[in-house]
């Protein structure tokens, strides 16, 4: 009962959160109005208010923020700013509460594990802390341990976020536009993949192996004898941030090219292997003294299949190209059509933003503000975009600041459109590889072994005249809502009229049995009539069956 009476509670603390803002333009994003405007009006809550009041509802929200953030469609400008800025730091957890919990996941006391072990943390976030520690061999370690009871904390949040989310979807024209349930589901799934650090150590070793390529680049090893599902022992690094790099490290190294390989290795996680890292903030990486970028904290990674990789290749290829058309046909086909999907605007409005981008000087091009901006005209027309468009519009946008933090002259568009014809040529050269060429064949065979069978067994059926053609959606149709009005129509008017008829019938009749001066039974009647035929009315006006809103997903 107290589980429950939490819960509800809770539930009422984020319903009055989301009431306070519904109307304090959060959500402008979706209005056609403010879909390029900057500088639209902010009501009743200001951006930073809105960030202060999502930080004080706990660590779901600071990450609900984190992931609000990457959602341009929904959110205005100002607003994302701010999310930009949410805070993860905050007091850290008693050191004996963390030394327990690692005897608990590890099985056995720190000390037996380490030579020291650091009492203050290196740094403490929403989710976890990290410990500085120095293992029985001298290696000096970072342990990230969770904190203790977050994963209640988080189970309970978003079971609640669902619940409200669902309700929003059936309620509102908002949510049936933008599907708030399905955005929240993926939300659930990604933090509950980042709670846990086994997925967390499988993202670093595929990282390091991947960024192999890239001498400038570093990805800590984990650890996986001291690892767990709620502790990550990895190497330690060390070194400045990005942002406080030093006039004598730039003249020591190139950081233009370090710039570079951090942009060029990022392309080639989320284009070759389809890893999307969704923060690789400037908190996310350091400088080491030996000139190298270290990249950690890789929790928040998405993995794109490989059909979707393949499409957002393309679409990335013809903006930077300045193919806006093509890249607009890209996106569609990579979204999902709602009912009210304007395609002719659509075409213009991101030819013209594609335009725009393209007529740019390199140095003043954003890729990242294209891809936000496409993400915003797509949910203006119509049309609902994939999260993974908007989360490589995020890492760009990290990385574009990282970028500029290590060589402000950079010259990203320059960077991302060479890589692009290296990830070409290398995709070209893998589709005519022996094998590639020999499934294709072997593909080719089967089609052609199993085409005459098919077609006979076609043919048979045309001859026996048993050949069916199933049109399937018609439960969902327009037609079947229409057909549905005109026999509610038809019953209401039958009714009424039949009672009516019979009322006036009944009127003609003398009886003793009166009721206003008129026999009783043909008032009634006629009454009862009234009222049925009113019910039936408005039921039909208020209640009539109405279609799903038709979505059409591009070609699979």
């Amino acid at each position: 009962m107290g589980d429950a009476t939490a819960g509800l509670a809770r539930t009422a603390r984020i319903l009055r959160f989301l009431l306070k803002y519904r109307g304090a333009g959060v959500f402008t994003g979706l209005d056609l109005d403010h879909v390029q405007d900057d500088t639209a009006p902010e009501m009743a809550g200001k951006p930073h208010e809105f960030v202060a009041d999502l930080e004080a509802l706990g660590p779901t929200f600071i990450k609900f923020g984190q992931a609000l953030s990457t959602r341009p469609d929904l959110v205005p400008p100002a607003y994302l700013a701010a999310l930009e800025r949410t805070q993860d730091a905050i007091a850290p957890v008693p050191v004996e509460r963390i030394r327990a919990l690692i005897e608990s996941e590890l099985g056995v006391r720190p000390n037996h594990i380490f030579e020291s072990f650091d009492d203050v943390p290196l740094g403490s976030a929403s989710l976890a802390q990290v410990h500085r520690a120095t293992l029985r061999d001298g290696r000096a370690v970072a342990v990230k341990v969770q904190r203790p009871d977050i994963g209640i904390t988080i189970h309970t949040d978003v079971d609640a976020l669902a619940a409200i989310a669902s309700r929003a979807d059936t309620a509102t024209k908002v949510g049936r536009r933008v599907h708030f349930a399905d955005w929240v589901h993926e939300f659930r799934k990604a933090l509950l993949l980042e709670l846990d650090y086994g997925c967390e150590a499988e993202n670093l070793a595929r990282f390091r192996k991947h960024f192999s390529d890239y001498p400038e680049i570093f990805v800590p090893a984990p650890l996986w004898d001291f690892s767990s599902r709620r502790v990550l022992t990895m190497e330690l690094v060390t070194g400045s941030k990005v942002t406080e790099v030093s006039g004598l490290f730039r003249t020591e190294h190139d950081v233009q090219e370090l710039a570079a390989a951090l942009l060029r290795g990022y392309l080639e996680q989320v284009l070759v292997h389809g890893d999307i890292h969704a923060d690789p903030h400037p908190g996310n990486l350091l400088v080491m003294e030996d000139g190298r970028l270290a990249l950690f904290d890789l929790g928040m990674v998405v993995h794109v299949p490989p059909r979707q990789r393949d499409r957002l290749f393309r679409l990335l290829f013809a903006a930077v190209d300045g193919r806006g058309e093509e890249a607009a046909r890209e996106s569609i086909a990579m979204g999902t059509r709602l009912e009210d999907f304007e395609e002719e605007r659509y075409l213009r409005e991101v030819g013209q933003l594609v335009a725009r981008y393209a007529a740019h000087p390199s140095a003043s091009a954003s890729e990242s503000r294209l891809l936000f901006d496409i993400v915003r005209v797509s949910t203006a027309c119509g049309l609902r975009s994939p999260s993974e468009l908007s989360l490589l519009g995020k890492t760009l946008a990290h990385l574009e600041t990282t970028c500029r933090a290590l060589d402000p002259r950079v010259d990203m568009k320059r960077v991302i459109d060479r890589h692009l014809d290296s990830v070409m040529g290398e995709r070209l050269r893998r589709s005519l590889s022996p094998h590639r060429v020999a499934s294709e064949l072997m593909e080719l065979q089967a089609l052609t072994r199993e085409a005459p069978r098919k077609l006979s067994d076609m043919l048979s059926l045309l001859a026996d005249n048993r050949l069916q053609v199933r049109v399937t959606g018609l439960e969902e149709s327009r037609l079947m809502e229409n057909l549905q009005k005109i026999a509610n129509r038809i019953t209401t008017g039958l009714i009424v009229a039949a009672l009516i008829v019979a009322a006036a019938m009944i009127m003609r009749i003398e009886t003793n049995a009166r009721l206003f001066g008129y026999p009783a039974l043909a008032l009634v009647l006629f009454v009862v009539a009234a009222a049925l035929g009113v019910g039936i009315v408005v039921s039909a006006l208020l209640r009539d069956r109405r279609a799903k809103p038709r979505e059409e997903s591009g070609p699979r």
